[in-house]
């Protein structure tokens, strides 16, 4: 169990996939989306997961999230049974300095939204600004996946 301590950005451009040092394609859905406690099903390539996160912080940094991994054969099966609206994207992984970069890029039903993420150590931990990072979304609801 820890509790998640992340930021998160709208993308001004694509200039970031040339700096990423891995892509991955995920396709997540979720069997709860309860405010307070959302349960989601991931599956990035080969490896799959499942994840319990916890209501945010009033300011949207943080939130209680445990995350198991699971066998792909199980994640296909709990697929199947999530709420409509499967949610497809590739995410990018990008290194600045010591921080890491996970960038969104949304397919299909979201097409077009690009959202960057950086988990942080604590809540005024200083983070890198690479020029592509637009504006700060953190704690805007309608930005978390599982409203999507």
């Amino acid at each position: 169990m820890t509790i998640e301590i992340e930021r998160k950005f709208l993308v001004k451009n694509l200039d970031f996939i040339k700096e990423s040092f891995k892509k991955t394609n995920i396709i997540q859905g979720y069997l709860s989306k309860d405010p307070l406690r959302t349960v989601r099903v991931r599956i990035e390539d080969k490896m799959a997961f499942l994840t319990i996160k916890g209501k945010s912080s009033k300011d949207g940094i943080s939130r209680l999230e445990i995350e198991k991994p699971i066998s792909l054969k199980e994640a296909k099966i709990l697929i199947k049974i999530c709420l409509p609206d499967l949610i497809k994207k590739v995410r990018y992984m990008i290194k600045k300095n010591d921080s890491i970069f996970y960038v969104d890029v949304f397919k299909e039903k979201n097409n077009g939204l690009i959202i960057a993420e950086i988990e942080l150590d604590s809540i005024d931990s200083l983070y890198p600004v690479p020029y592509w990072l637009g504006e700060e979304v953190t704690g805007q609801t309608r930005y978390y996946n599982s409203q999507l």
